[in-house]
């Protein structure tokens, strides 16, 4: 009777281990965002330079080391923009900007809030400018986040995420350099995410 008994009383264990690990979330997630752009636009030319503000689309890959710890690589789409002097457009340029940070995810109920930070790198591309001016194609820089994941349903989740991102450029004309243009954006999104 004893064997009979902790034999049952195994089989529920394992039943239940099972079980639970089938509802364990898995350690990737992807979210796709809408994000406006808001640049700083701060320039230290006598050029008075700015880039419009836009909203974009974003998708992020996040994988789970632990609960607590997870690594996101942030993407879009080469993003073109107008570049302006004194309030005037000048030309145009696309900037792709990958980033890669490292969250920390707190634990509470109902909602699921992190933070992070990481690696900003920038590609300029398709530079349409006024002959004689220029702009550093490379920018590496910081990056900060804030964000909480809301549950919809199973593994489904509503996102909200703000992002400071430091992105900078040296300006030239003529092979001289005029200064440092900095757009340094901060950027609001919303969107959805998928865990698996």
């Amino acid at each position: 009777m004893k064997k009979n008994l902790l034999a049952v009383a195994v089989l529920c264990a394992l039943s239940s281990g099972a079980a639970l690990a089938q509802q364990a979330e898995g350690p990737w997630m992807v979210r796709a965002r809408a994000v406006h752009l808001n640049s700083a636009n701060k320039d230290s030319t006598p050029l008075g330079l700015s880039v419009n503000d836009k909203t974009i689309p974003e998708v992020d890959v996040t994988y789970f080391f632990n609960k607590n710890i997870a690594a996101e690589l942030i993407l879009t789409v080469p993003q073109k923009h107008t570049l302006s002097a004194g309030g005037a457009a000048i030309g145009t340029l696309k900037h792709l900007p990958p980033t890669l940070l490292v969250q920390y995810h707190f634990e509470t109920a109902g909602f699921k809030p992190y933070v992070g930070a990481g690696l900003n790198y920038t590609r300029f591309s398709s530079v349409n400018l006024p002959a004689g001016v220029g702009i550093d194609r490379n920018s590496f820089g910081p990056a900060l986040q804030v964000g909480v994941d809301i549950p919809l349903a199973k593994n489904l989740y509503l996102n909200f995420d703000v992002k400071k991102v430091f992105i900078k450029t040296d300006v030239t004309a003529g092979g001289a350099k005029l200064g440092t243009f900095k757009v340094d954006p901060v950027l609001v999104g919303v969107g959805l995410g998928w865990r698996f």
